[in-house]
């Protein structure tokens, strides 16, 4: 199981790093996203700091594995609402799919590391 955590935050660090930074680089790809979504530029922005700080606290998360149930569970927030937003412009299942994905390994990630949050430095 600890083999397969490891690939699953590799897989999300990765992915939150590339995404991030397009994101926070106006990339055109992010930008017709959130067009489509129709939210604003500024969202955009927001999200990707919010990304690109989930995906620091999994690579926090190699060492300590509290900091990787908080970036999981940072990330599967981002992917319920990217979901959501989907919903709301009444988008397809396909499209919606790959976010669902993310936010279903993120979920099995922060499930599998919760108990580490009671050793989080910050609630001693």
């Amino acid at each position: 199981m600890n083999i397969v955590s490891i690939i699953l935050q590799t897989l999300l660090t990765l992915m939150f790093l590339m995404a991030s930074f397009g994101k926070l680089r106006g990339a055109k790809t992010p930008i017709e996203e959130f067009n489509k979504l129709r939210l604003p530029q500024w969202f955009r922005v927001i999200t990707g700091v919010i990304e690109f700080i989930s995906a620091v606290a999994l690579i926090i998360g190699y060492w300590d594995a509290s900091w990787l149930a908080i970036g999981a569970l940072l990330i599967a927030c981002t992917a319920i609402c990217g979901v959501l937003a989907q919903i709301r412009i009444r988008d397809s299942f396909k499209n919606m799919l790959m976010i669902i994905v993310i936010g279903v390994m993120a979920i099995f990630l922060f499930i599998n590391n919760m108990p580490a949050l009671l050793n989080f430095s910050s609630f001693k």
